[in-house]
């Protein structure tokens, strides 16, 4: 389920304080028009009062937080991003890929709330001055470019984003994503990893890429979108349920896109996704019928069980089995609850087995955290970013603080988890070999520990 509020799209920043409010935002809209107005821009000169009105209607298009990331400096990116937003509302255009060189990288991260300066600190205390040097050196003379994107806004489009930027085998060093008011999205991505400074090749990878990975942004890339998804539904026909068995229950969560509500199907407790028919388009057709075609292919006791689906249009919902003990997020965040360390290590056990299933299938997961984590009813459950956030933190060497308290041989399984380099990262089946054992340990620990205090409490009765 789409974890995203209803009205937010998924490439909305997330929302920021404003000091001074409505008087900042016109501010930094009359210096922008001012700073056009300056630079001799054609249509400023021409017409400047129609001009004043078609920047304000594109501001307009966008939340206050789109107003807050654009630079006065750098003016003329308004003009680019609505010659963009443009282009995109032809559907023969979806998605527009725009490329550019920059050869000043940006420094500025506020939508990701990410300290540069730590960074760039920690760089300085190396212990070589020479090799701190050579980093900054290589850093300025990779090559930087600015690639900003725009199409229908819709559930999961930056992770799709993101699959086609890592198939080109560029690295993402700050992204501003943004969705309009009126459905499209805009997102800018400043990048490396692309080692020639021209653009059209690279513009050239990308739109490949999108094809590689069957990006579908409303019927641009693929000319039979109806066709697809024609194939698709005669693939995921046969998983359709006899609905007069199915029970609509309570209403227990609310995404951007759909609801989730718990019910009964043939008397087994059942959780139903159902998308909403009015935000229903070709893209999350496809979108649906993709998930349901992986969902039919799992079975494994750590992945939630398929029961079943509704595929027909409008009616389209995805019955799986009921998790009666809800995710771990809410249990460790609004019960706060505790874990031992036992549990946690049965409970990173059950995930690796699940993950390492997935693999095998050659099924990725790409949202593995604690909210998508279900607790069956008989088992114990296993300042702020968002995912695209953490991600990106994640690149620029960004990692939580392990507490001092914990097992050191769990300590040093999480690290090794987290090497950048994927050749000498732990694999899932070696996580879980070493999971076990530490299990095994920490279970053997306690028993002795408990026999130790039986034989202390039986001395003391018998003085």
């Amino acid at each position: 389920m789409a974890e995203l509020e209803e009205g937010t799209g998924e490439s909305s920043s997330p929302p920021r304080g404003i000091r001074g409010g409505v008087h900042v935002l016109c501010d930094i809209r009359n210096q922008i028009y001012a700073r056009l107005v300056e630079s001799g821009c054609e249509e400023a000169v021409a017409d400047p009062d129609r001009f004043r009105k078609q920047l304000e209607a594109h501001f307009d298009r966008f939340p206050e937080s789109y107003s807050l990331d654009v630079h006065a400096a750098r003016a003329e990116d308004v003009l680019l991003h609505q010659k963009i937003l443009a282009e995109s509302e032809d559907p023969k255009n979806r998605p527009v890929f725009h490329v550019r060189i920059e050869f000043e990288p940006c420094s500025r991260l506020e939508d990701l709330n990410l300290n540069m300066r730590k960074i760039s600190k920690d760089i300085e205390d190396r212990s070589d001055p020479s090799e701190a040097l050579s980093t900054r050196n290589d850093i300025r003379h990779v090559p930087i470019h600015e690639i900003t994107f725009s199409s229908i806004d819709k559930p999961k489009v930056l992770c799709q984003l993101s699959a086609v930027l890592s198939d080109v085998g560029l690295n993402i060093r700050e992204a501003h994503v943004f969705s309009t008011l009126d459905g499209y999205c805009l997102d800018v991505f400043v990048v490396d990893g692309w080692f020639t400074e021209g653009t059209d090749d690279l513009l050239k990878e990308l739109r490949e890429a999108a094809t590689r990975n069957n990006v579908l942004f409303s019927g641009s890339l693929h000319s039979s979108a109806s066709d697809r998804i024609l194939e698709l539904h005669q693939r995921v026909a046969d998983t359709d349920i006899d609905t007069k068995f199915l029970k609509m229950g309570e209403k227990i969560a609310v995404g951007s896109c759909g609801d989730l509500f718990r019910g009964t199907y043939l008397g087994l407790d059942v959780a139903i996704k159902v998308l909403r028919s009015e935000r229903l388009s070709e893209a999350l057709q496809v979108e649906f019928d993709q998930e349901v075609m992986i969902l039919r292919k799992v079975d494994h006791i750590n992945v939630v069980r398929f029961y079943g689906a509704c595929t027909k249009p409008p009616d389209l919902c995805i019955i799986t089995e009921y998790m009666h003990g809800g995710n771990l997020y809410d249990y460790l965040h609004k019960q706060e609850r505790v874990l031992e360390l036992s549990v946690l290590l049965k409970i990173a056990i059950d995930v690796c087995k699940g993950m390492d299933y997935l693999h095998k299938n050659n099924i990725i997961h790409r949202d593995l955290k604690t909210a998508n984590l279900l607790i069956d009813r008989n088992q114990v459950p296993y300042e702020n970013l968002t995912p695209l956030q953490a991600a990106l933190g994640v690149r620029l060497g960004m990692r939580p603080e392990l507490p001092n308290d914990r097992h050191p041989r769990l300590l040093d399984l999480m690290q090794r988890c987290w090497q950048e380099n994927p050749d000498i990262r732990s694999s899932f089946p070696e996580i879980l070999i070493e999971l076990e054992e530490l299990l095994q340990q920490v279970q053997a620990n306690g028993e002795a520990n408990q026999q130790s205090k039986t034989k202390i409490q039986k001395k003391s009765q018998n003085k």
